[in-house]
């Protein structure tokens, strides 16, 4: 069984993430392959010195600095039958890759995953935490939340079957952003099985600043475009929401320089009252001051990802570095 890490200048979580997987109690061989997108900031070396304790991790270069080109360079060198994805930005939970290799066989599907358990440290990432793991934030995706277990369009990380990456075409390197739902989606369209399985929860540390944030969903909203340009049926209803918000706000804007400004406030504010609905629930719920950001935040994800997918021109995967 083999775990694949793309990285690119994560020393500040990847110990964490290595030490989540090595403490795995897998019954079976495993082996660990990290693709190290030329780090600068000490990554590399925090990398090599966990190898050179524990031969099960060995590191490869990613010198296009994409996360889809550093996922393909670790599955190339690696060997295992099941391929288990991590990121840099996540710890996978004890008996994580025994119970996903478990439910590959029970399902019979093609990639397992499940919730991506969002949880900050300082006041910023744990407003931005809330906001991702919200309906109101993210709608109604189960991997951000939890929900029933079953078939589903895509899964947080993914453990897969070798052979359905194969037969897929592996990650697709023309994509910064969404390669994971793409991938999804031709798994899901040669006949494989995309599985949900809520008792997967992976510990994911968000970015640490509203500006980071706003870098993130705006990349999300233009290559969600791009992969609905290449396959219109992967579009699912949902995903108009920011998009559609987006619009209505201009429209408010426009109707404020007509006669009938009055309506102009329709949009902004119906948006304003469910953000306050949804802070006070989520301040019941947490009992946390960051939530006083919470609003912030969920704005900035909607606004970001909906004039991404809108406006955004998307660039070279070379550009969108790993994070």
């Amino acid at each position: 069984m083999s775990v694949v890490l793309p990285v690119h200048n994560g020393a500040r979580t990847i110990g964490a993430a290595l030490r989540s997987i090595l403490d795995q109690r897998y019954p079976g061989t495993l082996e660990v392959v990290v693709a190290d997108g030329m780090s600068t900031d000490g990554t590399r070396e925090i990398v090599q010195a966990v190898a050179a304790a524990d031969t099960r991790v060995r590191l490869v270069d990613n010198p296009q600095r994409s996360t889809p080109a550093g996922l393909n360079a670790a599955i190339r060198a690696s060997a295992g039958p099941v391929v288990v994805r991590c990121d840099a930005h996540a710890e996978l939970p004890p008996g994580y890759v025994t119970r996903a290799v478990a439910m590959l066989g029970q399902t019979g599907a093609d990639n397992v995953g499940g919730v991506q358990s969002a949880e900050g440290i300082g006041f910023v990432q744990r407003a931005i935490a809330c906001a991702m793991s919200s309906r109101i934030g993210v709608g109604d995706s189960r991997f951000h939340y939890g929900g029933a277990p079953g078939p589903v369009d895509t899964v947080y990380l993914g453990t897969f079957r070798r052979e359905a990456l194969e037969r897929a075409g592996l990650f697709d390197e023309t994509l910064a952003r969404n390669q994971d739902y793409e991938l999804n989606h031709r798994i899901r369209s040669t006949g494989g099985i995309v599985y949900f399985d809520p008792e997967l929860r992976v510990l994911y540390r968000p970015r640490t600043s509203l500006q980071a944030l706003w870098r993130q969903y705006w990349q999300y909203g233009v290559w969600k475009r791009r992969v609905v340009r290449r396959h219109p049926r992967s579009l699912r209803i949902r995903q108009l929401a920011a998009p559609v918000f987006v619009v209505g706000l201009a429209g408010s804007a426009v109707l404020a320089l007509t006669p009938v400004r009055e309506w102009a406030l329709v949009v902004p504010s119906t948006y304003g009252a469910l953000l306050v609905g949804a802070t006070v629930v989520q301040a019941v719920r947490r009992r946390d001051p960051a939530v006083l950001l919470f609003p912030v935040a969920v704005a900035i994800m909607h606004l970001a990802w909906g004039g991404g997918f809108l406006f955004g021109r998307a660039p070279s995967p070379q550009s969108s570095r790993l994070r």
